[in-house]
């Protein structure tokens, strides 16, 4: 009678195994690299897209202000006469509007200008029935939009109706604002994109105050 043999039973050799864990640390650890860079690269992007959503929404709370700014009117307690206030030059811009960021009722004071190396930097204190450059001037300023700076140009309308743009806008002399507002933020580096605005101001008249003369505006 013919026996059959038993299937042989064989193992792993030491060598064997060594192999097998090394190429399992070795995949491990590539898988792991990977993850690090994905999640790195997720990390950058996100804090890319953050930068992107509020230099949006910094550009649509400026955007929103200009076009609800307000003639607001004060005394001169000098001449006792009602003055205009807005402040604007070609690299500062000061004027009152009835858009406040945090919606308090009343109207808000806004400031805007730019410090080399730096960015654009925004001040914001209630309006009052006063003249709120002093205010201004206590307030703490906030960081809007780092590494930008900000230029403006205002426009008015001249006796022949045709329409230009300016450098400036002295409220108190001209006793009325301008018809739309030009912002440009320029980048102080190749990393960001050039922003703008162009916003059209309706109530750029006072009821009870008399502008002076589009020819007279363009001195």
């Amino acid at each position: 009678m013919i026996v059959p043999c038993k299937n042989r039973i064989t193992g792993f050799t030491l060598v064997e195994v060594i192999l097998a864990l090394s190429l399992t640390a070795l995949i491990l650890g590539l898988l792991s690299t990977s993850v690090f860079i994905v999640a790195e690269d997720w990390n950058r992007n996100s804090d890319v897209l953050d930068a992107s959503l509020d230099e949006a929404l910094a550009i649509l709370q400026i955007d929103r202000a200009l076009h609800g700014a307000f003639p607001h009117s004060f005394t001169n307690p000098e001449t006792l006469s009602r003055q205009i206030y807005f402040v604007g030059e070609d690299d500062y811009l000061s004027w009152v509007s009835s858009v406040s960021p945090q919606r308090i009722p009343g109207l808000t004071t806004w400031e805007m200008y730019s410090v080399d190396d730096e960015g654009v930097y925004l001040t914001m204190v209630p309006a009052f029935s006063d003249n709120p450059s002093e205010r201004l001037q206590e307030a703490e300023p906030l960081l809007l939009l780092p590494d930008y700076k900000v230029e403006f140009a205002y426009l008015y309308e001249e006796l022949d109706e045709n329409k230009y743009w300016r450098e400036d806008w002295e409220g108190n002399e001209l006793l009325s604002l301008p018809l739309a507002v030009y912002v440009l933020f320029e980048p102080m580096n190749d990393n960001k994109e050039v922003l703008e605005i162009v916003a059209r101001i309706r109530s750029n008249e006072h009821r009870s105050i008399r502008p002076n003369t589009g020819a007279e505006a363009a001195l």
